[in-house]
C-alpha cells in the first residue's frame, strides 16, 4: 500500500561523515514526507551523493540516526534495501544485453518468478516507451533511453522510495523533460524521490522541498519560492496608463520609477502578506494601476548567495553565449 502524503518517508538526525581527516557531512538533519519530491542541491563535493549512498546502505554514516519508511536504517538495512530503489547520474544497464533482458534480469535478482518477472518487464517497456527496442542491445539505446531503461530497471521491485542521482545530467532538453514526466508519474502513484541535481530548473519544476549543501552541511531549506523570497531583489511592478498615477504611486511607495515605461518597482520578498499591504495603500490612496506582476530572484540567485557558486547550469549558459 502508497504510503500517505502525511506521513514521513525519511528522517535523518546529526548525520556526520568523514574520509579520513576530510569532513563531507557535518550534521545533516533531514525530513522528507512520502509521496512527495525532496531536492538535494549543492555544488560539487558538498556532500550530496554521500547523502544519497549512506541513505540508500552503500555506506555508514559516522554518527546520525536515520529511519526510512518506518524502517530503522543500522538495526534493518535489508527492510531498507527492499523498499527503495537507486539510479544514479551512470546508467547501470548492461549494453550487451537487450532491454528486456536487462528487466528480467532485475526480476530474477528481486526472486520474481520467470513468469512473473517477464509480466513486469512488459509492463515497464510499455510504461517507458520502450517496446519497439525491447530486443535490441542497450548498448544501440539513446541516452535519454538508456536513463528511462536504468529508471525501469529500478521500479521492477516496486520500491516505495527512489533516489535519483544527478539524472538527467548529458540529456538533452527534450529527454530530460521526459524524465520530469515520468518523476511526477511516479510521486502522482504514492512513490518518494529524492533528486539530487545541479540543474536548477529541474529542481524548481520538480521538487515539493529542496535543501540547499554547501561544504557538508544544510545552509537553507525550504520550497523553492520561499527559497527565493530569501534573497534581496524580489520586486513588485506597478504599470500605469497616466503620468500622474505613477506621480502619485511613487509619492506614496518609494520604490524605482520608469517614466518611460510608466512603471514603478517597488522592493518586496515576493509574500502574500507584503503584496496585501501594498494593494491596500494603493487602495487608500486610490491610485489607478494597470497591471501588477510579482518579480522574485530565480534559483540560480538563491544557490549563488547561499554557496558562493555558479551552477553548472549557469556556466553551460555562460559558455554558450561566448
Amino acid at each position: 500500500m502508497a504510503p500517505h502524503a502525511s506521513q514521513t518517508a525519511i528522517t535523518a538526525t546529526g548525520l556526520h561523515k568523514s574520509f579520513g581527516d576530510h569532513a563531507v557531512l557535518e550534521g545533516i538533519d533531514l525530513e522528507v514526507p512520502a509521496g512527495t519530491v525532496f531536492s538535494l542541491l549543492g555544488p560539487n563535493g558538498a556532500g550530496k551523493t554521500t547523502i544519497v549512498k549512506i541513505l540508500s546502505t552503500l555506506i555508514s554514516a559516522d554518527s546520525g540516526h536515520v529511519r526510512i519508511l518506518g524502517h530503522d536504517l543500522d538495526a534493518e538495512p535489508d527492510a531498507v534495501r527492499a523498499a527503495i530503489g537507486v539510479t544514479g547520474q551512470y546508467a547501470a544497464v548492461d549494453g550487451l544485453l537487450t532491454g528486456e533482458e536487462n528487466l528480467m534480469l532485475m526480476g530474477s535478482l528481486h526472486h520474481l518468478g520467470r513468469r512473473r518477472a517477464r509480466q513486469r518487464a512488459a509492463e515497464l517497456l510499455e510504461r517507458f516507451d520502450l517496446v519497439d527496442a525491447a530486443k535490441k542491445p542497450a548498448s544501440t539505446y539513446s541516452g535519454g533511453m538508456h536513463r528511462r531503461l536504468d529508471l525501469a530497471m529500478t521500479l521492477v521491485g516496486d520500491p516505495r522510495l527512489i533516489f535519483l542521482d544527478e539524472p538527467t545530467t548529458g540529456l538533452d532538453p527534450r529527454s530530460r523533460r521526459g524524465m520530469w514526466d515520468i518523476t511526477r508519474e511516479l510521486v502522482a502513484d504514492g512513490v518518494t524521490v529524492v533528486l539530487t541535481t545541479q540543474y536548477l530548473e529541474e529542481a524548481d519544476r520538480l521538487a515539493d522541498r529542496i535543501a540547499v549543501l554547501d561544504h557538508g552541511s544544510i545552509v537553507a531549506q525550504g520550497t523553492a519560492d520561499e527559497l527565493k523570497r530569501r534573497i534581496p531583489g524580489g520586486h513588485i511592478r506597478l504599470t500605469f496608463a497616466e503620468a500622474g498615477d505613477l506621480e502619485s504611486a511613487a509619492r506614496t511607495l518609494g520604490g524605482s520609477r520608469d517614466d518611460t515605461a510608466l512603471a514603478l518597482q517597488v522592493p518586496s520578498d515576493g509574500g502574500l502578506d507584503s503584496l496585501r499591504a501594498l494593494i491596500d495603500r494603493v487602495d487608500a490612496e486610490s491610485i489607478e494601476v494597470e497591471e501588477l506582476s510579482v518579480h522574485t530572484p530565480d534559483l540560480d540567485d538563491v544557490f549563488l548567495s547561499l554557496t558562493g557558486h555558479p551552477t553548472t547550469e549557469d556556466d553551460q549558459r555562460k559558455a554558450a553565449s561566448r
